[in-house]
C-alpha cells in the first residue's frame, strides 16, 4: 500500500516537470549562409582556377600560403567570438571605445559568427587550398619532370599538415587570447561598420 502510494506522489511529480522547447532550426540563417558560402566559393575558386594555373611558380606558392593563413586568421576569430568574455566587450562599450559595441553584437550572435568564420571561410580556404596544391603539382611536374602522383601526394599531405597545424595552434591562441582577438577583429571592422 504504501508502496502504490509512492510511485503514485512519485510518478506525479515526474509528470508535472515542465518539458523544456527545443530549440528550432533557424531555416532563414540556414538558407543565407549556404548562399554565401556559394558565393565565396565561387570566388575563391575562380581565383584558385583561373590564376595558379597561369601564373608563375613562386605567386602560386604565395596564393597557397595566403589560402592556408587565411584560414587559419579566420578560424581563430570564429573561437575568440565564442570564447570571449562579454563583460569586457560591455565595459568598453561603456567608455566609448571604438569597436566594443560591435564587439558585444558579435559575441551575443557567436554561433552565427563562428559558423561564418570556421565553416564558411575556413573550411573552403582548406578547400581551395588543396585544389591549389594539385595545381602546383602539375606545375611543379612538368617544369621539372617529377612524376605527377608523387608530386599530387607530397604537396597535399604537405597543404593538410600545414593547415591542420597551424589551426591546432590558433585555436590554443585564440582560446587564451580570445578578447585580445576579437577587439582586433572589431576594431579592423569598424572601419567599414557604422553603428
Amino acid at each position: 500500500m504504501k508502496n502504490k502510494n509512492y510511485k503514485e506522489k512519485y510518478s506525479k511529480k515526474v509528470n508535472k516537470k515542465p518539458i523544456k522547447d527545443k530549440k528550432k532550426v533557424d531555416i532563414k540563417w540556414v538558407f543565407i549562409i549556404s548562399i554565401i558560402s556559394f558565393i565565396v566559393s565561387l570566388i575563391f575558386s575562380l581565383i584558385g582556377e583561373t590564376i595558379i594555373p597561369n601564373a608563375h611558380f613562386i605567386v602560386s606558392i604565395i596564393l597557397i600560403f595566403s589560402f592556408i593563413w587565411l584560414g587559419i586568421i579566420f578560424d581563430m576569430i570564429g573561437i575568440a567570438v565564442t570564447v570571449a568574455d562579454v563583460s569586457t566587450f560591455n565595459s568598453m562599450a561603456t567608455k566609448k571605445v571604438k569597436g566594443a559595441n560591435l564587439g558585444v553584437k558579435l559575441i551575443k550572435n557567436a554561433s552565427k559568427v563562428s559558423s561564418f568564420c570556421n565553416d564558411v571561410i575556413g573550411d573552403i580556404c582548406g578547400i581551395i587550398s588543396g585544389s591549389t596544391g594539385i595545381s602546383i603539382a602539375i606545375i611543379v611536374s612538368e617544369k621539372f619532370s617529377f612524376p605527377l602522383l608523387l608530386m599530387t601526394i607530397l604537396i597535399t599531405a604537405f597543404v593538410a599538415a600545414f593547415t591542420i597545424g597551424g589551426k591546432a595552434i590558433g585555436k590554443s591562441y585564440a582560446i587564451n587570447n580570445s578578447n585580445v582577438i576579437l577587439f582586433r577583429f572589431v576594431k579592423i571592422l569598424s572601419v567599414f561598420y557604422r553603428e
